[in-house]
């Protein structure tokens, strides 16, 4: 009989497994029996012949692990945990009543990296609860499934319920505080509408707006010798997308065959249209798994698992309709008609033993896992060829632990090809035939599955998914002990398991590994796969990130530093790239930190690999907007600022000083900028921001910091210039490399500050826009001097703040106008020498190498102008010592410039200054005084909170009248109703005195955002005013591009 035939007589998995189980007893007890009342040859038999064979020395398999597989068998959505571009962590609890919210952060104490204080997760339960942040309605059936959208604007999560209801929350400002932007309401409570499959659609890449439609990614790094090369590689970015590019969709397959599409039109509302799929009349037609992936003509193809061990591929098409060009078409009246076509590819029977299985594979007639990865191109061949779409499938064996035998946990990973078969021509008369009844002449292409080879894995398989390694090339098996493994999707070989640094595609392949395995249930790992965290068997949650596991890193000429260096930069410009989180590659970093030279080497190698522009030496209009712009370049400070942060009072490296004060600095200037535009045109009704007296009051501490930014300045440059060691470095042109030690030793960046033509840039745009919010101010109060008011009112708010903003932005040491014409001067110096010595070199370097047009010179010349210019900028920006072109202008700026500004700034007012507010002074004093008093620096309003040892607010100098006392609303994103609003938390009446109560949420106090990242606070202020809302809507992220966090005040987070 064959194991097909078994198969069929067997039944299901359970009667299998007691089949065996009742056989195993049957020849362990009543086999024995038989021996001892039968003694053919006269020889004494032993009593325990069979009986009492040991048992194999193997753990049993845990409760809770068997539980687990039972969940995966019987849907295929039940994801407990995942993990969001921005770095969300959704975890469901262990009785499946609430979904806390989880991140990793940055610890305030000491810039160690670790999961958030358990009290700073935000909670969405079932029910009301007192802890929670939502509650949502309940029907009786636990949360089943998280799952996030690959959105990095606004991040999605859905949550679904065992009923197949779905709520879709979304997180616009706070990584842990969501607001419902669909509720469940009016979802159906029919088991038949249970989700087995969702898929959140693709955002669509850069190109595809334009109709090509790839996506690239540095996918290795080969050793040539003196240097590693780095290779991209492309594949193509398939559909179907949201026609918004920001946004996108949830597909999902219901247990009776029902595809639904919840998508969000532009009036912001979500809305659902479905398609019946397969026509459901019995119990083994119902649908137990699903699996979307996009592939080509932009369309999903869905894998389907039935009841009765069918496996059935479909393809689905969608159109959004005919959507208007017109951009000037008002959102909410443009209507969306979206519409699904289903086309059926293939089916087969996914139970098809092999000739190799054990007796043990007939009990696994049950399916974990359905995997389907659209077709994939391959570079390598000359031209590129297709590979085709791939379905996976996932059967697991536990064994019983009173079996006799010694038997091994197993899992059999089954694939099928999608192929698609080229069909006959038919003979001619047949053609002939077609033609003369109209019909077509070409046959449709026939799509068959092909069984590939089962590959056995002893082990019991919890996650099997795709990954961001090579574009998808790669996916990642998890198993139930907490080890991992990488394989090849075309050969399902095992990969990054051997040392190489000659051709370096992951971090695994140059000493990095997962540490200290610990088996877990459920896993669900970071964006860039540099990370995990994990459900385990007692169900906690414990994140395991990669670790360098070959000891000390040695001096970074060594091959496998460089290549080191050269995996983690493929990994970090990945990630800025598709501009999601990264800052679990921060944590693995940080420790090689220790090594001064390191960071700033790996910097120097991310900016020569993105090509990030660095150079804004040339000062012209347009630089500026692409200097606020250049996200990447704010990636790079980030990254500086973070790796010099050693926690809060604590002296930061130089690197980490000058980030810190280049980010704040960009931070203000977009404030500013933001304010003087009107938030919407096409919403005229809408007032100018600067009409509102608590935009004035924030602006005014933005003014505050700046000013105090350029006195410390202008009072480092004095110093230095009393400074007689200096000046002995500066004049001696031997000795000039000593002066960025020299620098580095006293923790100053003022010089640098002025030297790279980025912070230049950006200390001459923020004085332009001081000057002109003094012109502002100025002009206000002439306007309200010309009006008439009774002598015995006080002036209204906006007066009485455009009054304060005059009086500290005329008022100041340093004059945003004397600041601004010495950084001019210094910029026009740096220039000159730039253009002198550079284009000598240029002219020097061509008279060698002759040949080509006097215009083709003149290419070549600005060329090497400019590659000389950006190489200069990069090493000025990692902290190396300035150019030896710079030390005429550097002479200039402290023997002729300086001295002249002496007797236009005060240096004794500026000596004695108050530079609290910048965070700019690291001595140990100082930072000690802070901490004593709790002060911190609100990096929104620029405003110091001092905060007592029990959380509550005792000070708060600046403080914006009426923005903690307006009304909040709870009801943000839609639903306000279903959000429970927590004092202070939605602006709901805050105090600004505390009265001891800085719990989350308890009493009145108003909690903090803290940053992920660098540890910066702010007030979680609301106010319903358009203009401070459009001003507040602007910081979703922090200064440095770190998420916001909502934390107690006072807390870590």
């Amino acid at each position: 009989m064959s194991t097909h035939d078994l198969s069929l007589l067997g039944g299901d998995a359970m009667s299998i497994d007691a089949g065996i189980q009742g056989m195993q007893g049957i020849q362990g007890m009543d086999g024995a029996m038989a021996l001892d009342d039968v003694d053919l040859f006269g020889d004494p038999v032993m009593d325990n012949s069979l009986g009492a064979l040991p048992l194999a020395s193997r753990p049993p398999p845990s409760k809770q692990l068997q539980q687990r597989l039972d969940q995966l068998r019987a849907r295929g959505c039940c994801q407990g945990i995942a993990w969001g571009r921005l770095g969300s962590i959704a975890c469901i609890s262990k009785d499946g009543m609430s979904v806390d919210i989880h991140y990793i952060r940055c610890s305030p104490e000491n810039g160690e990296w670790d999961l958030n204080d358990p009290s700073s997760s935000g909670i969405i339960s079932l029910g009301p609860s007192p802890s929670s942040i939502i509650s949502l309605p309940s029907a009786g059936a636990p949360i089943v499934h998280v799952a996030w959208a690959p959105t990095t604007h606004m991040p999605d999560l859905a949550v679904i319920d065992g009923l197949g209801r779905i709520t879709i929350l979304s997180f616009p400002l706070q990584i842990n505080r969501p607001y419902p932007a669909r509720k469940w309401d009016a979802d159906p409570v029919d088991d038949l509408h249970g989700v087995v499959g969702c898929h959140w659609l693709p955002l669509p890449s850069a190109s595809q707006s334009r109709g090509v439609g790839f996506l690239t990614q540095c996918s290795a790094a080969n050793w040539g010798g003196s240097e590693y090369k780095y290779n991209h590689t492309a594949q193509p970015a398939f559909g179907p997308s949201h026609f918004h590019p920001g946004r996108s969709a949830l597909v999902c397959v219901t247990t009776n065959g029902l595809l639904r599409l919840i998508y969000q039109p532009p009036n912001n509302r979500y809305e659902e249209t479905a398609l019946e799929l397969e026509s459901v009349t019995a119990a083994d037609d119902l649908i137990t798994h699903a699996s979307f992936c996009c592939d080509k003509q932009n369309t999903l193809l869905i894998a389907l698992a039935t009841a009765s061990k069918k496996l059935r591929v479909i393809r689905v098409s969608l159109n959004w309709g005919n959507l208007p060009s017109d951009k000037q078409v008002p959102p909410t009246s443009i209507q969306v008609r979206p519409t699904m076509r289903e086309m059926h590819v293939a089916s087969i029977s996914w139970l098809q033993h092999g000739p190799s299985e054990s007796i043990l594979d007939f009990s696994m007639a049950q399916l974990s896992h359905v995997l389907v990865l659209p077709c994939f191109m391959e570079t390598s061949n000359n031209p590129p060829t297709f590979a085709s779409a791939l379905v996976v499938t996932v059967r697991s064996y536990l064994p019983n632990e009173t079996s006799p035998y010694d038997q091994e946990p197993q899992s059999i990973i089954d694939r099928w090809e999608v192929l698609n078969d080229q069909p006959q021509a038919p003979h001619p008369a047949f053609e002939q035939l077609g033609s003369r009844n109209g019909a077509a002449g070409a046959p449709p292409t026939m799509t068959r599955l092909r069984k590939l080879e089962p590959v056995t894995i002893p082990k019991i398989i919890i996650s099997i998914q795709a990954t961001t390694i090579q574009l998808g090339k790669v996916i990642c098996v998890t198993f139930s002990d907490g080890t991992i493994q990488y394989r090849d999707r075309l050969t399902m070989a095992e990969v990054f398991n051997e040392h190489n640094t000659d051709t370096i595609n992951s971090p695994h392949q140059v000493g990095f590994q997962f540490e200290d395995p610990t088996p877990c249930l459920q896993v669900a790992f970071s964006p860039n796969n540099f990370s995990f965290t994990q459900i385990c068997e007692d169900g906690t949650l414990k994140w395991n990130k990669l670790r360098y596991t070959m000891g000390e890193l040695g001096p970074l000429q060594d091959v496998q530093s460089r290549a080191v260096l050269a995996a983690l930069t493929m990994a970090m410009s990945f990630a800025w790239q598709q501009q999601m989180t990264f800052d679990d590659i921060l944590a693995v970093v940080r420790p090689f930190t220790k090594n001064p030279k390191f960071t700033n080497t790996w910097l120097k190698e991310i900016i020569t690999l993105l090509r990030t522009v660095v150079d804004y030496s040339e000062e012209q209009h347009q630089h500026v907007d692409t200097l606020i712009r250049n996200n990447q370049l704010q990636s790079c400070l980030s990254l500086l600022n973070h790796f010099g942060f050693n926690g809060n009072f604590q002296p930061r490296l130089f690197h980490g000083k000058f980030a810190s004060v280049a980010l704040n600095l960009r931070n203000i200037i977009v404030l500013i900028v933001l304010a003087n535009h009107t938030p919407s045109k096409s919403q005229p009704s809408l007032m100018n921001p600067l009409d509102e007296y608590e935009v004035v009051d924030t602006l005014i501490g933005c003014a505050d910091w700046a000013i105090g930014l350029f006195s410390w300045i202008m009072d480092s440059l004095f110093n230095l210039l009393d400074d007689p060691e200096f000046m002995a470095l500066l004049s001696d042109q031997r000795r000039f490399q000593e002066l960025a030690g020299y620098l580095h030793a006293r923790n100053d960046v003022s010089v640098y500050l002025l030297l790279c033509s980025s912070t230049r840039s950006l200390l001459q745009v923020a004085c332009r826009r001081l000057s002109g919010l003094e012109e502002i101010s100025n002009r206000a109060m002439q306007y309200y001097k010309a009006q008439t008011q009774p002598s015995n009112t006080s002036p209204p708010p906006l007066q009485h703040s455009y009054q304060r903003m005059y009086r500290t932005i005329s008022g100041s040491i340093v004059k945003p106008q004397d600041f601004e014409r010495l950084l001019s001067t210094l910029s026009r110096d740096i220039s000159t020498a730039y253009q002198r010595t550079l284009t000598a070199m240029a002219k020097s370097k061509e008279q060698q190498q002759p040949g080509g047009t006097e215009q083709q010179s003149q290419q070549k010349i600005d060329g090497f102008v400019k590659s000389a210019q950006s190489r200069f900028e990069l090493e000025m920006l990692s902290g190396a010592s300035p150019p030896i072109i710079f030390r005429e202008v550097l002479l200039r700026l402290f023997t002729s410039t300086l001295p002249s500004y002496k007797g236009i700034m005060d240096p004794a007012r500026l000596y004695f200054a108050n530079y609290e507010l910048v965070e700019v002074n690291d001595d140990v004093k100082s930072l000690r005084a802070r901490r004593e008093a709790g002060k911190y620096v609100d990096v929104f309003r620029r405003v110091e909170l001092v905060v007592g040892p029990q959380g509550q607010l005792q000070q708060q100098q600046g403080q914006v009248a009426g923005v903690q006392q307006g009304k909040g609303s709870g009801g943000g994103g839609g639903g306000g109703e279903n959000i429970k609003v927590e004092p202070g938390v939605g602006g709901g009446g805050g105090k600004p005195s505390g009265d001891g109560e800085g719990g989350a949420g308890g009493g009145n106090a108003v909690r903090w955002r803290r940053c992920v990242r660098c540890a910066s606070v702010m007030e979680d202020i609301m106010n319903q005013r358009p203009g401070f809302t459009f001003l507040l809507a602007q910081q979703r992220k922090c200064g440095c591009g770190g998420s916001w966090a909502l934390v107690s005040r006072g807390a870590l987070g």
